[in-house]
């Protein structure tokens, strides 16, 4: 069970193991590639030295030389071609197999949890909420049933109390305008004054004989 949850080690240290030899494989080529580009390249000062000395022979066979070595690096280039194709081969490998074996720890914890809790514990753990929450409703309204005087009031008596004062304060709106309205101006016929002005008159009148008298 715990290498299928942790994975397995053996084969991935192996796969590690594997591709650190390749790469030295690899290294090792170039090295020899390298020495033999230096020595291809001595042999063509070589033949250039003895072109000069007018030595044609000794000049082919340092030609030759150098094409025996041009043969051995393209041969070495060969074979770095195909450790770099195992190495990628390899790492591609060893991806997938992460991979399968991350799928397939998460496969195993997902299967655990889901032994740890089935559809029977869920329908349970279901029906104790129910049940607390319809606790809680009851008490909250036992809480908020009057009690003392107040429970002795008759619900049906109050809504018909409030329906005669919403009546009472309508009708009293719309009795409003009628008793607030402004009284509308008396008109006085023409020729006649109001009898206030006539009594004006009469006192101005007396007060100016009171005046000549004196």
């Amino acid at each position: 069970m715990f290498t299928r949850i942790f994975g397995k080690p053996k084969e991935e240290t192996n796969a590690l193991a594997t591709l650190d030899k390749l790469n030295e494989t690899l290294e090792m080529l170039e090295k020899k590639e390298k020495v033999l580009l230096k020595k291809a390249a001595g042999e063509v000062e070589k033949a250039k030295e003895f072109t000069r000395a007018k030595n044609k022979r000794a000049a082919i066979q340092c030609l030759k030389r150098k094409r025996l070595y041009e043969q051995q690096i393209e041969q070495l280039g060969n074979f770095q071609l195909r450790i770099h194709d195992q190495m990628i081969m390899l790492e591609g490998a060893k991806a997938t197999t992460e991979t399968v074996d991350a799928l397939r720890t998460g496969a195993a914890a997902m299967k655990a949890m889901q032994k740890a809790t089935n559809i029977d514990d869920v329908d349970k753990t279901m029906d104790e909420i129910n049940e607390q929450t319809e606790n809680m409703k009851q008490i909250q309204e036992a809480l908020s049933t009057p009690i003392g005087a107040a429970a002795d009031f008759d619900e049906d008596e109050l809504e018909a109390e409030l329906e005669e004062l919403e009546g009472a304060e309508l009708e009293e709106q719309l009795l409003q305008p009628a008793t607030t309205a402004p009284a509308a101006p008396v008109r006085v016929p023409a020729g006649r004054q109001p009898a206030k002005k006539v009594e004006d008159d009469d006192d101005e009148l007396a007060e100016l004989q009171r005046e000549m008298a004196l």
